[in-house]
């Protein structure tokens, strides 16, 4: 009948309207294989740059303006101004080799090290905010490269000379990514990892770029008050191990003002020597563990 063929008409074309289209499909598919191939890409990139971590990287990470050679040079200084020290306060030949050994290979690389984490710090503390610069501007219909460039001329340091670093080397050529890759290189950190692969994947696969750099800074802030709170939670732990990590040094002190008779015998003997150094050793490797116990990642 005719009611019945209107009603099959009807449900054809309600079946129509539900089923999806296959270019609709198809565009999905290689969208999702456009951002599994970045993602690939960029953590093959980054295994090989951990692999690889040379003196220079380190010294680019700390932000420093000298070369290797003059690291090296000012380390063996170091060495032998300790060594020197030692053996003029009456210090064994043994100990005042084993202490320049020490201030040779072991303090400027802690020093290294303690201007790296604090660069790292300043960066994180910075970089939510010159990721809020990019939304707005993006939202006000700037181009990403002029948002980069408002970066690199107003945001605080160290922020402002990685990404003049950046703006640079796009003035030469450099792709974005390269450029990124690069920041990343000299910035190993989570929040710069998060960042290139939100603009890797836009620049590839298109997208809200607002909405993904909003949602990154919401991130990111979000992760800076959890490491607050963390820390805050930690510091009587950390307060515990000061106190324990102090005590045998001030013990030595006291002992050595009150009685210096007592503690002579450990300064100008052989084994009094030996015993210094084993003490030392000890005692380090307590504080690294205490340090490892209370060093909360996440």
């Amino acid at each position: 009948s005719k009611s019945q063929q209107r009603v099959a008409r009807v449900t054809r074309a309600g079946k129509a309207r539900l089923a999806p289209n296959e270019s609709e499909v198809d565009n999905s598919d290689k969208r999702r294989k456009q951002v599994q191939d970045t993602l690939k890409d960029l953590e093959q990139k980054q295994k090989e740059q951990k692999k690889r971590i040379s003196l220079r990287t380190r010294i680019e990470r700390a932000g420093l303006d000298i070369e290797p050679r003059t690291f090296y040079i000012g380390s063996a200084v170091a060495g032998v101004v300790a060594m020197l020290l030692l053996l003029v306060t009456g210090m064994s030949l043994l100990v005042s080799v084993l202490g320049g050994f020490a201030a040779a290979f072991g303090v400027p690389r802690w020093f290294l090290s303690f201007l790296v984490k604090r660069r790292q710090k300043a960066f994180t503390e910075e970089f939510a905010n010159s990721i809020d610069v990019i939304v707005r501007g993006v939202k006000s219909g700037l181009p990403v490269n002029d948002c980069l460039r408002i970066i690199a001329a107003e945001a605080a340091e160290p922020v402002r000379t990685e990404f003049q670093g950046l703006v640079e080397a796009q003035r030469v050529g450099v792709t974005l990514d390269q450029g990124l890759e690069k920041i990343y290189e000299r910035m190993p950190l989570p929040e710069v990892n998060f960042f290139q692969i939100v603009l890797a994947i836009q620049q590839k696969t298109g997208g809200n770029l607002a909405e993904a750099l909003g949602n990154l800074s919401k991130v990111l802030r979000e992760r800076k008050k959890m490491r607050n709170k963390i820390q805050a939670m930690s510091q009587e732990a950390k307060a515990s191990a000061g106190i324990i990590g102090s005590l045998p040094p001030a013990v030595v002190l006291l002992i050595y003002f009150t009685s210096p008779d007592y503690m002579t015998v450990l300064f100008t003997t052989t084994a009094g020597n030996m015993i210094i150094v084993a003490s030392l050793i000890w005692m380090g490797i307590g504080v690294l563990v205490m340090k490892k116990m209370i060093d909360f990642k996440f």
